[in-house]
């Protein structure tokens, strides 16, 4: 009789134990099949794209205060709500700004008349030298008269005397009468009432009072939706105080956080797609890489971390990458600030920089809702000059000085 086990004959192992052994190596089949396209899915498009889920929505946000001081009368906006620029936000308590305005018109009137007036002594100074000089020649003629006849003994010495003196006060008057003439020129020369010196610090004095009243009027300097109201009626507030924040949502971007072993391959202009997590995947956005920030989010935080010591951990470093975004998809999928989203860069060209010079997209912003604050100021101050140097004029009995 042989020892040895006896041989399983294939026709009689059952099917289930069969597929047993056989299940093993499908298992591994499929896992290296899934290996293989992962592989192939990574050096044919995973390399060539950048991807994060640090990613927030950021834009500009407008922290309104006033430009003066003052108790809040009424305000004209609350959180939630769209506000356009010029729009009225807050109105301040205009009651002292109102009695400042007044007393500058009334300095301004008096300043002019008083330049009148200096332009009348001028003409009253040059009216005194010529009187004078008939004086002094008077009295010259009567010397030398005086002096023919004293040679004949016909004038006594005192007389001669007397008429030597009054050629000297003459004399001494028309100096006196020269100096205060220079005097009345010198404070209007070269000058017309419009144009004076103390006319027009006056008139500078009535801007500044009209800008305060109309500071008073609190305006929004640019269209957006108010995220934030922190005034109250009643309130005193002053330029430091915070009233009012708002958000323009047509210009806002994505600061997305990159590892920095990511950043390598980044470049200004690649695209990106991006998705919020207000809308899932079924909305994406598209944008481009605007530029990189010159900092790690650790160098550039307010209090940086301090490396220096002897437990230290190497943490890969995270730097915010600004990407734009396509207005009109904007338009269509409002997004809010801090949102959270995932961006896609396409790394697959290199050809941009990763820092430039240039900048990428316009960042410039402006207003002219505090320029307009000015309108109505000229026609007032020209008002005021105008109708007190035709008073002041007629009641020196001239017409008008020509501007």
């Amino acid at each position: 009789m042989n020892g040895s086990a006896p041989q399983a004959n294939p026709a009689e192992i059952p099917p289930a134990v069969a597929r047993s052994r056989r299940l093993p190596l499908l298992l591994f089949a499929v896992l290296l099949v899934a290996a293989a396209a992962l592989a192939a899915h990574y050096f044919l498009v995973g390399r060539f794209h950048a991807q994060t889920d640090d990613a927030y929505v950021n834009g500009n946000i407008i922290r309104l205060a006033p430009q003066v001081s003052g108790t809040v009368v009424a305000f004209g906006a609350d959180e939630t709500q769209y506000v356009r620029q010029g729009q009225p936000l807050a109105q301040l308590d205009n009651q002292d700004t109102d009695v400042a305005l007044a007393q500058a018109e009334a300095a301004l009137a008096q300043t002019v008349r008083e330049v009148v007036q200096l332009r009348a002594d001028e003409r009253r100074d040059e009216a005194a030298v010529a009187a004078q000089r008939v004086q002094l020649r008077q009295a010259s003629e009567d010397l030398a008269r005086d002096r023919t006849l004293a040679a004949a003994h016909g004038v006594s010495e005192q007389a001669l005397q007397h008429d030597e003196h009054a050629v000297r006060s003459a004399q001494a008057a028309l100096e006196q009468a020269q100096a205060a003439l220079a005097a009345s020129r010198a404070a209007v020369s070269g000058t017309t009432p419009y144009t004076h010196p103390r006319v027009l610090q006056a008139r500078a004095s009535l801007h500044t009072a009209w800008l305060a009243a109309a500071r008073t009027h609190v305006l929004s300097p640019a269209s957006g939706y108010v995220i934030r109201r922190s005034v109250q009626l009643g309130q005193q507030v002053t330029p430091a105080t915070e009233l009012l924040a708002l958000v323009p949502l047509e210009s806002i971007w994505i600061d997305a956080n990159f590892k920095e072993t990511q950043l390598g391959c980044l470049r200004i202009g690649q695209a990106a797609q991006v998705t919020a997590d207000i809308y899932g995947t079924r909305v994406q956005f598209h944008g481009k890489v605007l530029g990189l920030i010159a900092g790690t989010g650790s160098a550039l935080a307010v209090l940086p971390a301090q490396n220096a010591s002897g437990n230290w951990i190497k943490v890969v470093q995270r730097l915010p990458v600004r990407i734009g975004l396509d207005p009109a998809e904007l338009a269509a999928h409002p997004l809010f600030v801090g949102a959270s989203t995932h961006v896609d860069v396409d790394t697959h060209s290199l050809d941009g920089a990763a820092l430039s010079q240039a900048p990428a997209w316009p960042a410039a912003a402006n207003t002219d809702v505090y320029a307009a604050q000015s309108e109505g100021f000229d026609a007032l101050a020209e008002r005021i000059v105008g109708a007190n140097i035709d008073t002041s004029s007629a009641a020196v009995g001239q017409g008008p000085t020509p501007r």
